[in-house]
């Protein structure tokens, strides 16, 4: 089952790629001008990112798919990575899958010579962790 946090992962990475989340058959859609701030999330995403949430009973859902954010967050569904591009898609844990990944409409996508979409990073965090390692690959015997 997708979680509240993977599904918000999902449409961060997503709106990385300049994809957009459409309400219903209405000319309203959200994309946010910046979506990570340092290691969080931009207040911007947060603020899109709850107007989504309070729309749960519209049928919202990220451009390119068909599947409502609504419907990702029952236990049908669950977030894997793309088979093409390693980006995260939802996957029925019954049933038929997604038609497709919302990279199949991105010409130039994947593109490994530009950084990949991702999560906020703690780097005093990934530091620590990183001599943390160092340390203790030190103190092992040879």
């Amino acid at each position: 089952m997708a979680n509240k946090q993977e599904v918000k992962q999902y449409l961060a990475h997503w709106f990385q790629l300049g994809k957009k989340v459409v309400v219903g058959h209405s000319d309203q859609s959200f994309l946010p001008s910046t979506v990570l701030n340092g290691d969080r999330y931009s207040q911007d995403f947060e603020d899109c990112w709850e107007q989504i949430i309070s729309l749960e009973k519209c049928d919202c859902y990220l451009e390119g798919t068909h599947e409502t954010i609504a419907q990702l967050l029952t236990p049908a569904w669950e977030m894997l990575a793309c088979g093409r591009c390693d980006m995260p898609v939802p996957v029925r844990t019954m049933g038929m899958p997604a038609l497709f990944c919302p990279c199949n409409s991105l010409p130039t996508w994947p593109n490994t010579e530009l950084p990949a979409p991702r999560n906020p990073v703690n780097s005093q965090q990934q530091l620590t962790e990183i001599c943390d390692a160092c340390s203790e690959s030190k103190a092992l015997p040879a």
